[in-house]
C-alpha cells in the first residue's frame, strides 16, 4: 500500500487515529483464544459515519481491502485479516454514541462503537431493558453483536440479536449510505434489508447504527441454581418451567458436574452452591412485572419438580451477591477451560427435543476417539444452542491434541447434521468454520449467498476471506 492513500486516510480521521505500529496494531490483530492471528497495513479509527463513508470511498477508488471491527471478541476469526498483512483494519470502538433513547416507543438508537454493557445501563437509565447478554458484555460492541447475530443467556425470552434490532445504518462498499434507522414495528413495504446485514460478519456491508429494542425493566428476578440427574430431567423441567414457574423463563443453562469442577479449581472465590455434588446442573432465571410472589411461586415450582425427580437439589438466590454467584459459576466456563490445558470447540444447535441425546452421542464419540480426553458441553439449552467442548486428556500433550481438531469437529459435526441441526448457533461464520459451510449448506442456498456477496460487494474489498 502506497504512504499516499495512508495520508489520505490520515487526512479523513486525523493522524493519531491510524496506527501503523507495530507493536500498537498487536491487540487488534489476535483474538483472546489465540487462535487466529493476523497482519494489517495499518489499524484506522473513524469517528462518525461521514468519515467511514469517505474511508470506503477511497478503499472502493485504491482495490484498499478493509476488516470491520468491534470489541475483537468474536471467536471465529471474522474480524483479523489474513495473515498476508494487505488489509487494514477499520476499527469502530470511537463511534460509540447514543444518539437517542426513547422509551415511549420502547427503542434505542446507538452507534456501532457502543459497548454492551454501556447499551444496558443507558436502557436501564431510562427504566427499560436491553436484554441482550455475553459474558464479554463490557468489550463487545453493539456493532459485532449484530454482525454475528450474536445469541447469549436471554434468548430464550427475547430473541438473538437480529430479534433486538429494528433498523439499521450501513455504509455499503461503494460508499453509499442506506439508512434504515427505523422505530417501527410494523413497515410491510418490501424486502427486509436489515436482515441481510444482521449476521453477515461485515461482508456486504458496514453496520454503522442501529435502532435497538427495549422493554420493561422486570420488577422481580429468581434465580436458581439446580442438580439435575441428567440433561434428559433438564429437558423435561425446561417444558415444565415455560408454563409453571410464576414468571417469564429467561434463562435456562445446563453445565457438567466437570464443567463445574473446572471453574471452582481456577475461578478466584468460586464456590460449590448445593452440599452435595451431582452430574449436572441447570441455571434458571424467572422474571415477573409484580413485584411480589416471584420467589413463592418458584419455590413451590421448584417442591413439585423435587416431588418429580427432575430436581434433586436447588439453592434459589436470596441477595443479589448470591444470584451474581450464580452467575459467575457459568460464565467463568469458557475461560477456566484454558487452564486445564487444549480445548476443542463447537458451538451448535440442535432442536429442543435433540439436545439429551446429541449430548450423549457426541460425548461417547469422542471419548472414543479421543480416550481420557474430558467433554465439557454448557450452554444455552433454553434455545437448542450448546457450546460442545472437549479438553485435552489430564497430561497429554497440548499441541498434539489441538492437532485433531477438524477430525473430532468432523465427528461431532456429523452428528449435528444427522439431527438436522447448525455447525454455527450464535458465533457466526468467520474464517473458522468458512470452509465446512459446502458440506452443510444448502447448494442453492450457498449459492445464493455468493450471489448477494458478489452483489454488494462486487471489488471483494469487505472482509475478504470470511464467510463465504
Amino acid at each position: 500500500m502506497s504512504s499516499e492513500i495512508l495520508d489520505q486516510m490520515s487526512a479523513i480521521v486525523g493522524a493519531k487515529n491510524v496506527i501503523t505500529d507495530a507493536d500498537a496494531m498487536v491487540p487488534y490483530l489476535k483474538e483472546w483464544r489465540d487462535l487466529f492471528r493476523g497482519k494489517a497495513q495499518a489499524v484506522v479509527r473513524p469517528g462518525s459515519t461521514e468519515e467511514v463513508v469517505a474511508l470506503v470511498k477511497l478503499a472502493a477508488a485504491t482495490g484498499t481491502t478493509l476488516v470491520p471491527q468491534g470489541g475483537n471478541t468474536g471467536l471465529v476469526g471474522g474480524q483479523i485479516p489474513v495473515a498476508e498483512g494487505r488489509e487494514i483494519i477499520l476499527s469502530l470502538q470511537r463511534m460509540d454514541k447514543i444518539r437517542a433513547v426513547d422509551p415511549d416507543s420502547d427503542t434505542m438508537t446507538v452507534e456501532a462503537g457502543l459497548t454492551l454493557q454501556k447499551a444496558q445501563a443507558a436502557a436501564e437509565a431510562a427504566g427499560r431493558l436491553f436484554p441482550l447478554s455475553l459474558a464479554s458484555e463490557g468489550s463487545c460492541t453493539i456493532g459485532g453483536n449484530l454482525s454475528t447475530n450474536a445469541g447469549g443467556t436471554a434468548v430464550l425470552a427475547y430473541g438473538n440479536a437480529r430479534e433486538l434490532c429494528m433498523g439499521l445504518e450501513v455504509v455499503l462498499a461503494d460508499g453509499r449510505v442506506w439508512n434504515g434507522l427505523r422505530q417501527l414495528r410494523k413497515d410491510n413495504t418490501g424486502y427486509d434489508l436489515k436482515n441481510l446485514f444482521i449476521g453477515a460478519e461485515g461482508t456486504l456491508g458496514i453496520i454503522t447504527a442501529a435502532v435497538l429494542k427495549l422493554f420493561p425493566l422486570p420488577a422481580a428476578r429468581a434465580t436458581a441454581f439446580l442438580a439435575v440427574p441428567s440433561p434428559d430431567e433438564a429437558l423435561a423441567l425446561l417444558n415444565a418451567a415455560k408454563a409453571g414457574a410464576g414468571g417469564t423463563l429467561t434463562t435456562f443453562e445446563i453445565l457438567s458436574r466437570t464443567g463445574l469442577d473446572f471453574v471452582l479449581r481456577h475461578a478466584s472465590g468460586a464456590r460449590d452452591p448445593l452440599s452435595e455434588p451431582s452430574p449436572w446442573y441447570v441455571l434458571m432465571e424467572v422474571c415477573a412485572q409484580s413485584a411480589s410472589g416471584l420467589d413463592e411461586a418458584v419455590e413451590t415450582f421448584l417442591g413439585e419438580a423435587l416431588e418429580k425427580g427432575l430436581v434433586t437439589d436447588a439453592a434459589l438466590a436470596g441477595s443479589l451477591n448470591q444470584r451474581n454467584d450464580f452467575w459467575k459459576l457459568r460464565e467463568m466456563l469458557s475461560e477456566v477451560q484454558t487452564y486445564e490445558g487444549g480445548s476443542i470447540k463447537h458451538d451448535v444447535s440442535v432442536p429442543l427435543h435433540a439436545v439429551p441425546a446429541f449430548i450423549a452421542r457426541a460425548s461417547e464419540a469422542v471419548v472414543a476417539m479421543v480416550p481420557g480426553c474430558r467433554p465439557v458441553p454448557f450452554g444455552h439449552m433454553g434455545d437448542g444452542n450448546i457450546h460442545f467442548n472437549v479438553s485435552q486428556p489430564v497430561g497429554a500433550d497440548k499441541q498434539a491434541f489441538i492437532g485433531r481438531w477438524s477430525e473430532v469437529n468432523q465427528a461431532v459435526h456429523a452428528i449435528v447434521s444427522e439431527m438436522h441441526g447448525s455447525i454455527s448457533a450464535e458465533h457466526g461464520i468467520g474464517r473458522l468454520k468458512r470452509d465446512l459451510l459446502p458440506g452443510v449448506k444448502d447448494p442453492v442456498e450457498l449459492a445464493l449467498m455468493k450471489t448477494l456477496k458478489a452483489t454488494l460487494d462486487p471489488q471483494g474489498i469487505l472482509n475478504p476471506g470470511a464467510v463465504v
